[in-house]
């Protein structure tokens, strides 16, 4: 059952990893997805070529969400290739999904350049980018901001980045509550340990570190997002808004 069709998605971030995934997953579902990448065309190419062979629609849409520029740039190319596709721009769904992951660092070694690389990518963007979506987005309209399970856990290496996707949540809060009279829902999904692609997923004896921590004793996978990502865009999640779905298969459940 296509419970999707007749809508539109964009997902940032799109050309691997959880984006493609969720990229994939909504086309299944029925709706036209712009997958967006950075600077991995090659991948968002290979997502589309993997969501027509499923028998879905996609095209790639490209802009390096740090630059408020660029952002402005990715949403004209947006708006000409709906109206290609389906004679209007109106946009259904936003994935908020871009973020830059980076390694590891303790405070005392976050730098002030480090520090505005995650919040430029991490917060402003999708702030940048809803702001836009939603002069696009009818009533009815979803707006999916992928958040982290790190937001809720101490891990100080982990510092920038928790505080970061930190900034996620509450935009997903107050923007909940403002557009609400337009029908339109905005929420987060909060992934734990997911096998990404990441080359880190391809040691046992990380990958088993990490499977410890979830209830299940095993690591999340990529469809296991995607499948809640889903669920929020549709219609059965209408009476849903302002919240933070654990996606993190019970990380955090001590």
């Amino acid at each position: 059952m296509q419970r999707l069709a007749g809508r539109t998605a964009l997902v940032t971030g799109a050309s691997r990893g959880i984006g493609r995934g969720i990229a994939r997953r909504l086309a299944r579902d029925g709706a036209l997805v712009a997958v967006h990448y950075a600077s991995g065309e090659a991948g968002a190419k290979e997502t589309v070529a993997q969501i027509n062979e499923e028998g879905g629609q996609a095209f790639t849409v490209g802009g390096d969400v740090s630059e408020a520029g660029r952002i402005a740039e990715l949403f004209t190319a947006l708006e000409e290739e709906l109206r290609q596709h389906t004679g209007s721009a109106t946009l259904h769904i936003l994935v908020n999904n871009a973020a830059y992951g980076g390694r590891p660092t303790l405070p005392e070694d976050v730098t002030p350049e480090l520090l505005d690389r995650y919040l430029t990518v991490n917060a402003r963007a999708p702030f940048l980018i809803a702001q836009r979506a939603l002069e696009l987005m009818p009533s009815g309209g979803r707006i999916v901001n992928i958040s982290s399970g790190i937001t809720r856990s101490a891990q100080p290496d982990m510092i920038a980045y928790a505080l970061s996707k930190s900034a996620v949540d509450q935009l997903t809060l107050h923007l909940a509550r403002h557009v609400a009279g337009r029908g339109i829902t905005v929420n987060s999904v909060a992934p734990g340990r997911t096998d990404n692609g990441s080359p880190v997923f391809s040691q046992p004896a990380v990958v088993e570190r990490m499977a410890g921590l979830s209830a299940f004793n095993r690591v999340g996978q990529v469809e296991d997002i995607a499948d809640v990502v889903a669920f929020i865009a549709s219609d059965d999640a209408r009476w849903i808004t302002g919240s933070v779905i654990d996606a993190t298969g019970g990380s955090l459940l001590g």
